[in-house]
């Protein structure tokens, strides 16, 4: 082994070291440049969920909120409006509601030709049964 030997075994070893630093701290340098970014949407997502939580806080200050409440939790209303109370759907109803979305033809042609169709008004027949 010569000296010219150790020289450049030396000159390798300290380039592969400096390689192997650099490499070490371009990844370091890369995972928290990704922790930064992460961090910078959970920001902006706790940013928007705050500003959600603001905007709700003001409707339910409003004047709209507070209407609506008393309207649906103690069914007040204002001078001169009536209430519609319907009575529940019976069973006869409910069969022929059944009934009338089984009756609706299907969709099996095409769209040029169902164009055909509603502009002709072959479609009409269907609608009076």
């Amino acid at each position: 082994m010569t000296m010219s030997n150790a020289v450049v075994a030396a000159a390798a070893f300290i380039a592969i070291s400096w390689a192997w630093g650099s490499v070490s701290v371009m990844e370091r340098n890369y995972r928290l440049e990704r922790e930064i970014d992460d961090k910078k949407q959970q920001l902006k997502l706790v940013q928007l969920e705050t500003d959600t939580l603001k905007y709700e806080q003001n409707y339910y200050r409003s004047d709209e909120y507070k209407e609506l409440a008393v309207r649906r939790d103690l069914g007040l209303v204002k001078p001169g409006e009536k209430v519609l109370i319907l009575p529940p759907n019976t069973k006869e109803a409910k069969d022929e509601d059944a009934q009338a979305t089984i009756r609706q033809p299907a969709a099996t042609s095409d769209n040029f030709t169902q164009w055909i169709n509603f502009l002709t008004g072959r479609n009409s027949s269907n609608l009076q049964d």
